[in-house]
């Protein structure tokens, strides 16, 4: 590894000698190091990663993607804090190595992240950093990125995909038996969860520069003064919904407690966080949001919390197949935990879009 390394180094002209390596465990698709190295003026340190190809079939349009949105933040906000992706010879921000490996180099930032947070303060400031990305972003484009995972939060292809697999003769049997109460649910809702994306799909929604995956450990923050430095991972930046990416925000963040509890009774929304998770990400980006999104924005947390659901339970009636699962049950664990939460907040719709209301004025 030690070669690769400073071969990748070589590629992307970086200054100086290759000193130390540490790999970076806190990643669950990518292979990531922390890479120091040695000039005449002290020390630089980076990353560099080594793209999951298996996950992502076409790395070259991930960064093509990500290419653009740097570039547009870089030059209408040039005094904001973005990821830096390192450049070959030839102009390219990626290289192969030896062995056809898919590798990328960027910036290194010294911080720190939470993967979940009770402080209200952080999770205002997690909002905040999602709201201001959503903000900088709301005049490109989004149609002209690549959709590098087609129908990703396509909710109702997602659920039409699991009541078709539940007439699929090689999935009946016990695991589709247990669930029957679940589908009931999901039935029952499937329409008004299906709504934004038909919606969507049908060109009545803004396209918009996604995230896809606004969860509080992809804000860096500082070490000193806990306040937001930058969001990271760009790989799943797509076009979409912003509904979408504020709802999985509240869905990952203000749930109260862990996705796969199985006491149920534990699993809500939490008011607070959702509070301050609002406030901070409205107050940067509501006055680039239609009236028509805002007004949306609760049902998103909703629509994709069933969505996820039917994920999992689509997933555990096919027999592990897509989620890594850590026991039998794992993957109906996950499913029911999400189901209970979106019942939660559709009970709760009403105050949700009361208090993004009050955020907006």
């Amino acid at each position: 590894m030690d070669k690769t390394l400073r071969n990748i180094g070589t590629t992307f002209c970086l200054p100086g000698e290759m000193d130390n390596f540490e790999i970076i465990t806190n990643g669950n698709v990518n292979t990531t190091y922390k890479v120091s190295y040695k000039e005449d003026e002290g020390a630089t340190d980076y990353i560099f990663q080594k793209i999951n190809t298996v996950a992502f079939h076409h790395p070259e349009e991930i960064m093509e993607n990500i290419d653009r949105v740097t570039r547009h933040i870089n030059e209408y906000f040039p005094d904001d804090d973005t990821l830096l992706f390192y450049r070959d010879s030839d102009g390219r921000n990626y290289c192969y190595d030896e062995d056809g490996n898919f590798w990328r180099v960027m910036n290194y930032v010294d911080s720190i992240t939470f993967n979940s947070c009770d402080d209200l303060n952080v999770v205002e400031s997690v909002g905040q950093a999602f709201g201001h990305f959503a903000m900088q972003l709301s005049d490109f484009d989004g149609s002209v990125l690549y959709e590098t995972i087609p129908d990703f939060h396509n909710t109702e292809k997602r659920l039409s995909t699991l009541f078709e697999d539940t007439e699929n003769e090689e999935y009946k049997g016990e695991r589709l038996d247990e669930i029957a109460e679940d589908l009931a649910y999901i039935a029952k809702v499937r329409e008004l969860a299906s709504g934004l994306s038909v919606k969507y799909n049908a060109h009545e929604l803004p396209v918009r520069v996604t995230h896809n995956d606004t969860k509080c450990n992809n804000v860096l923050f500082s070490k000193e003064t806990l306040q937001p430095l930058v969001v990271i991972d760009y790989d799943t930046i797509m076009p979409g919904m912003a509904i979408y990416d504020f709802g999985d925000a509240v869905r990952s963040i203000a749930n109260h407690s862990s996705e796969g509890e199985t006491d149920l009774s534990q699993v809500y929304l939490d008011k607070e966080k959702f509070t301050a998770f609002s406030k901070g990400y409205f107050s940067q980006v509501k006055d680039s949001l239609t009236k028509e999104e805002i007004e949306s924005m609760a049902l998103g947390a909703f629509s994709i919390t069933i969505e996820l659901a039917s994920r999992f339970l689509d997933d555990y009636i096919k027999g592990d197949v897509y989620f890594n699962v850590a026991y039998p049950k794992h993957n109906l664990d996950r499913g029911r935990c999400q189901l209970a939460l979106a019942k939660d907040m559709y009970d709760n719709l009403d105050d949700m879009k009361a208090i993004i209301e009050e955020m907006c004025k």
